[in-house]
């Protein structure tokens, strides 16, 4: 059964960042918060294992700061 790789995987990870950064670039929040959605859901698409991808959705909350 596949699992999630959290250790470093990502080709030209500062590359990747910067293209993150400027698909955002100039978008109003809404907008923004909806790219970030399209782009959660075609990744999911493209992983499409449902174990890995609640592995993934468990792993981002739990690395989530908490409210003090």
């Amino acid at each position: 059964m596949p699992h999630l790789i959290t250790e470093p995987h990502l080709d030209q990870p500062d590359d990747f960042y910067e293209a993150l950064l400027d698909a955002h670039r100039d978008l109003p929040i809404e907008q923004s918060h909806a790219l970030n959605a399209r782009l959660v859901l075609l990744l999911a698409n493209h992983i499409g294992d449902h174990p890995v991808l609640c592995e993934a959705l468990q792993a981002a909350r739990d690395s989530a700061p908490q409210p003090a």
